[in-house]
């Protein structure tokens, strides 16, 4: 079936000088993306466009869909590596032809990287959206993590932790999902500033505010640190948590106390000490009480920096 034919179906529409079909009216708007761009004129002409999938390739590092869409007497193919994304470059690839075959003038904003601080809060996915970004940078995919879940019944809160690369987010919510969604929209609040034509890498992001390296360690003139090379980590009543505390404000670190619901093979309370340090670091400990096994694991993650810290 061909344009003209779907045209006289249509709603009367402004015609321009040649006769021919305007785009202009339905991209008035800033920020649409070539699918919703594909699909006001599919409403329009009343060719609403068809996407198929024809290859999903998933057990490679980076997937690879390919999607077809037909609007019309027209079929186009796009390609990404993710379905929303070859879904996007099908229907850029369709209004590209739309454009040839009519005095179409309109700008179809680049789906590769959406910028996640234009977009309404209620529509972006920012698990969705980190998980793109970094298959797009060639970074390792997001991992979470749920480290803590507490509260009363009728108001449960749960924390989950977000592992990019070395670095680290955490993210709270009143679910598991919502927890989730936070550590990934924090992650993107760092990415905002970056485009497809502006490959940045991940240290140059969050490196600098993320973390320490060993080496800054050993090098660091904080009063702090160098304390902690001559302390013997043996004194009574020494209060582990807040020297650590001091030690990770100091060189720039996050510390995640991580409870583990089961108990030791003696019955003690068990703990992890998460540093974000690059690469992370996570300590164990255990003790009579919750409390008792954070200061231990304190206590081990001390142990570990001054080891780190005094070599040369």
């Amino acid at each position: 079936m061909s344009q003209s034919r779907h045209r006289a179906e249509a709603p009367p529409l402004e015609p321009e000088d040649s006769g021919t079909f305007s785009l202009g009216m339905i991209t008035a708007k800033p920020g649409k993306t070539p699918i919703q761009v594909l699909h006001e004129y599919g409403m329009k002409t009343k060719n609403i466009p068809v996407y198929e999938c024809e290859r999903s390739d998933v057990q490679i590092r980076v997937p690879t869909f390919t999607f077809r869409v037909t609007v019309g007497d027209i079929t186009c193919t796009g390609e990404g590596t993710s379905k929303k994304l070859a879904k996007h470059r099908a229907a850029e690839a369709a209004i590209n032809i739309l454009k040839a075959n009519a005095s179409i003038c309109f700008a179809v904003p680049d789906p590769l990287m959406p910028d996640p601080s234009k977009q309404p809060k209620n529509q972006l996915n920012p698990i969705g959206s980190l998980q793109e970004l970094a298959i797009h940078h060639g970074w390792r995919l997001p991992e979470y993590t749920l480290s803590q879940e507490g509260g009363p019944a009728h108001k449960r809160e749960y924390t989950t932790i977000c592992r990019l690369e070395s670095f680290m987010e955490t993210g709270k919510g009143a679910s598991k999902k919502q927890a989730k969604r936070n550590a990934a929209e924090k992650f993107l609040a760092k990415f905002s500033n970056i485009s497809p034509e502006n490959h940045i890498s991940l240290t140059n992001v969050v490196g600098h505010s993320l973390g320490c390296t060993w080496h800054s360690l050993r090098n660091s003139p904080g009063e702090k640190i160098n304390l902690l090379k001559r302390s013997l980590l043996s004194l009574p009543n020494t209060d582990y948590i807040q020297l650590l505390s001091d030690i990770a404000k100091e060189q720039g670190f996050n510390i995640t106390y991580l409870d583990i619901e089961e108990l030791s093979a003696n019955g003690h309370y068990q703990c992890l000490a998460e540093l974000s340090t690059s690469p992370i670091t996570v300590c164990h400990g255990s003790g009579i009480s919750c409390g008792n096994a954070q200061s231990d694991a304190a206590h081990n993650a001390l142990q570990y920096l001054k080891i780190i810290a005094e070599r040369k």
